[in-house]
């Protein structure tokens, strides 16, 4: 039975091109610290290398850097969307076809406002532990958001 796509909203005090530069410029200032294979603690920087083809990525001790998804698209200030190559077990997926996929948009309101739309898909490519999966970022990434608001103020 196919896993369904996943879907996270939030709706920014400012604008689309704000909400743009916070999302993809300011990611490690509201990114959850936790989410990180390093640890709140422990990690140094995460960030997103906005280019097609660039990196999400992780720095942590000893300036060791992680990779955990692709930029695939960008269309500032529209969207941007990435692969997610992290699998169920917190192991990395090391070929972006095997991996989830996650497009963000956003767009301008008239009274100034930005929603931020999530949409992750793709957990078939897990197999057994697709659903599981998906399950668990149906806290996540609304918790990842609210951050995104508190930082956007």
């Amino acid at each position: 039975m196919p896993v369904d796509d996943l879907t996270a909203s939030v709706e920014l005090p400012v604008s689309q091109k704000r909400a743009f530069t916070i999302f993809v410029h300011e990611f490690s200032s509201w990114w959850p610290p936790e989410f990180s294979w390093s640890g709140a603690n422990l990690l140094v920087d995460v960030g997103i290398d906005a280019r097609v083809g660039g990196a999400l990525y992780e720095i942590g001790p000893h300036e060791l850097r992680w990779d955990f998804g692709l930029v695939t698209s960008l269309d500032e200030p529209r969207s941007l969307g990435f692969t997610w190559q992290i699998g169920p077990d917190r192991a990395p997926v090391p070929d972006p076809n095997q991996a989830t996929e996650v497009l963000v948009s956003m767009a301008s309101l008239e009274s100034g406002g930005c929603p931020v739309d999530v949409v992750h898909r793709g957990w078939d490519r897990h197999g057994e532990h697709a659903a599981t999966y998906r399950e668990n970022f149906q806290q996540a990434w609304p918790y990842a958001l609210q951050r995104l608001v508190d930082h956007a103020g």
